[in-house]
């Protein structure tokens, strides 16, 4: 008979969500058990950084968000470089790959997400890659490291994994075409203008960008032949690579059959617990609390599964914490553009309205509905986007000033006393004595 393992509290995934669950059940619970498994080989890492590692190959040790020990320091047993092949829910066991079972009390799945493969003729060509994971750069690293001459890519997906990519890719000195299906690039996190902005910075580094078509075929006349990418226009594109970079899914394998409640992600509910006792979610595999829609959506952003995570973790532990509730949110810099976007960029209807400013290469812009914040994005200068968020974050309504949100010299001092002076408790007679500098609480509220 196979050995069983009790455990306290297990943790399926070694990401953002696992580890925050991880420290704060250790800041609650001192002793109890805690094993965290993950498919990969590695400690936890910064996902965003695999496009510095494919332009630049940078270490695996200055792409850690924890230091080495972080585990053993924190009584953490690892499971790395196996997989969990099966929960039973009713027995509270996981059956690794290997055949071992786990025994647990409380469960989390912070199981992440999938590349989505598209269903192309070719897509599982050995000159096709995915580009979510540490081990996918390494791959495209040692497919391009035998070339010594000239290297053409085709990104399949202008989002945000696609010009991640791209900008690795440009650095090495690869010649790079992206084919977006939609009309513009990165257009789920991004409105028209601050597309056309990236789009320009792409073009300026020689990427060719490819709009409103789809991939067709990818296939090779023979070995010594360039990959041939057909879109369904006719059009045919000669290349040695293939990204397909067209989004993630939320990894539900685990729960599959298991009664748990699900809709595009694992449902969860404030505590990040699902509707199955003792089992947790967070990260990109749930569905949790958008505060801007007020409703479940999947937002798979590191932040909001560090903050979930946390959350699931301290209620595991008995420490009763519900989640705020995270929004989508993106913080970007490819191709010397900074943008920030969160929340709603575009509006549905016209029950929202819009504040904005463009000048240049400078824009920013703020959707509102009945004077709160809804969505934002801002390009170029994103200094004061911090204070932006957080009137969103905190439901602030702004509709007596809401003008001033994109204004060129927008600052904390702009707002309200009773809005800025509550975040800094500062009391009011100490506003006659000295006038507070107006750097010290932008620092203070883009910082929260």
């Amino acid at each position: 008979m196979a050995r069983r393992e009790k455990i306290e509290y297990l943790i399926i995934g070694n990401s953002a969500g696992g580890i925050g669950a991880a420290e704060a059940i250790r800041e609650t619970d001192k002793a109890g058990t805690i094993t965290m498994i993950s498919d990969e080989p590695y400690p936890a890492y910064s996902r965003p950084l695999i496009s510095e590692y494919l332009a630049d190959r940078r270490p695996l040790e200055r792409m850690l968000f924890r230091p080495p020990d972080f585990y053993e320091k924190s009584n953490i047993r690892t499971i790395f470089g196996e997989k969990a092949a099966q929960v039973d829910f009713n027995e509270h066991t996981v059956k690794l790959e290997s055949g071992r079972t786990l025994t647990w009390q409380k469960l989390l799945l912070a199981t992440g997400g999938l590349p989505v493969v598209p269903d192309i003729e070719g897509i599982r060509s050995k000159e096709v890659f995915t580009f979510t994971r540490l081990d996918d750069a390494r791959a495209i690293a040692q497919f391009l490291s035998q070339y010594g001459r000239r290297v053409r890519a085709v990104v399949i997906g202008g989002g945000l994994i696609g010009v991640s990519v791209t900008e690795a890719l440009v650095k090495r000195g690869v010649e790079v075409t992206v084919v977006e299906m939609k009309e513009r690039i990165l257009n789920t996190i991004l409105d028209e203008q601050a597309s056309a902005l990236e789009e320009k910075a792409l073009m300026q580094a020689g990427v060719e960008i490819v709009t409103g078509h789809t991939v067709g075929r990818i296939g090779s006349d023979s070995p010594h032949e360039p990959v041939i990418v057909s879109l369904d226009d006719g059009r045919l594109i000669p290349c040695e690579v293939v990204i397909a970079a067209i989004g993630v899914q939320p990894r539900m394998e685990l729960v599959a059959d298991s009664k748990i409640k699900t809709n595009r992600g694992i449902v969860v509910d404030r505590h990040m617990a699902t509707s199955r006792p003792d089992v947790y979610a967070c990260g990109d595999a749930a569905e949790a609390y958008d505060f801007v829609s007020g409703e479940n959506r999947l937002t798979p952003v590191w932040p909001n599964a560090f903050l979930g995570g946390r959350t699931a973790g301290f209620n595991m532990a008995d420490l009763a914490t519900e989640y705020r509730g995270g929004t989508a949110m993106n913080s970007l810099k490819y191709f010397g553009v900074n943008i920030v976007s969160a929340g709603m960029v575009a509006p549905p209807d016209d029950s929202y309205e819009t504040v904005s400013e463009k000048h240049g290469d400078i824009y920013r812009k703020v959707v509102l509905k009945e004077g709160r914040i809804a969505g934002m994005v801002f390009s170029g200068d994103i200094e004061k986007s911090g204070i932006v968020y957080n009137l969103m974050k905190d439901g602030v309504d702004v509709g007596s000033f809401k003008e001033v949100l994109v204004a060129d010299d927008f600052g904390l001092a702009s707002l309200p006393q009773e809005i800025w002076r509550a975040r800094l408790a500062i009391p009011p007679s100490a506003l006659t004595l000295s006038p507070v500098p107006a750097k010290q609480p932008e620092e203070v509220l883009a910082g929260e």
